[in-house]
């Protein structure tokens, strides 16, 4: 039998970053045709005009959630900062990884829960954060640990908040604009039909068909992304750290714990390192899941 081809690290992170700017391409071109419908079906002519509005209205929330969202998540997540002294094999680790990645150490932040997992927050590496549970210091060796912090200090380094703000942004404007669109359908129909001489017309048509699906491909479109960021860390982790099996044990063994983080909640679950809450499976859970299945994670980890 053959040997199972090896991933090049180097070519699976430019294929992540390509993956991911293709989706968010596929994505504002959603949002503009949405937009533009909308405005056409609103006032015709006036398609262009309704882009800009949305972005001010969602980009308001979004601003909130890139400056001040760090620290509500740490709060929420009941989080408290380490000091200097304690935890002196975490902060090592953390140093020497910052320094081969070439970006300031973050804080560092401990959970006080035995469930194994972690997450990074904060907008840039200049503003950002690493939280770890107790669960995760105790469970875990050095090796899988210094996996861990790998791939969470990959997320900073790789600008993935930053990333997913925007899609953030662009999942805003749709929800936005297919309300819009939805209570003129639904309350101005009638004065449109008129207008147009009888019948909903083509555009009413399309105006229809997207109000409805276009948050459903936009909440598709928005896990996608998420989860090709998180490829992305894992390979970025494994170059950094250079043993992608340290990686791959460590999500065997957070993965094969049962314990769910009591923290964790349905908003914050997205941004740890291994699903926090471990619930069942559910059907379809494979296209809105926000990380990608662990199995698959450490397949690709062993192939490197």
């Amino acid at each position: 039998m053959g040997m199972t081809p090896r991933i090049n690290l180097y070519d699976a992170i430019s294929a992540n970053r390509v993956r991911t700017v293709l989706l968010v391409a596929v994505f504002m071109a959603l949002v503009a045709a949405l937009g533009f419908v909308a405005g056409e079906y609103l006032a015709p002519g006036g398609g262009v005009a309704m882009l800009p509005l949305a972005f001010a209205l969602s980009g308001g929330s979004a601003a909130f959630s890139y400056y001040a969202g760090d620290k509500v998540v740490l709060a929420q997540s009941a989080a408290r900062e380490l000091q200097d002294g304690e935890e002196p094999e975490l902060r090592n680790i953390a140093e020497t990884l910052a320094i081969g990645l070439g970006i300031p150490v973050p804080r560092l932040y401990l959970i006080d829960d035995t469930a194994p997992n972690a997450f990074a927050t904060g907008r840039d590496p200049t503003h950002a954060s690493i939280a770890v549970t107790r669960g995760l210091l105790d469970k875990l060796d050095r090796t899988e640990l210094e996996g861990v912090m790998a791939h969470e200090l990959s997320h900073i380094g790789n600008r993935d908040i930053r990333v997913m703000l925007l899609i953030t942004v662009l999942v805003g404007m749709v929800a936005l604009l297919a309300d819009w669109l939805g209570r003129s359908l639904l309350w101005g129909g009638g004065r449109r039909r008129g207008r147009d001489g009888g019948g909903l017309g083509i555009l009413a048509i399309v105006a229809i068909a997207l109000a409805i699906l276009t948050p459903f491909i936009a909440a598709l479109i928005q896990m996608a992304v998420s989860r090709q960021r998180e490829y992305l860390a894992d390979a970025s982790g494994a170059l950094l750290t250079r043993h992608p099996a340290g990686l791959a044990s460590a999500l065997r063994k957070i993965s094969a714990d049962t314990e769910p983080l009591e923290v964790a909640n349905k908003a914050t679950a997205n941004l740890y390192f291994a699903n926090p809450l471990k619930d069942r499976p559910r059907l379809f859970d494979g296209l809105f899941d926000t990380h990608p299945p662990i199995a698959e994670r450490i397949r690709r980890l062993e192939r490197m």
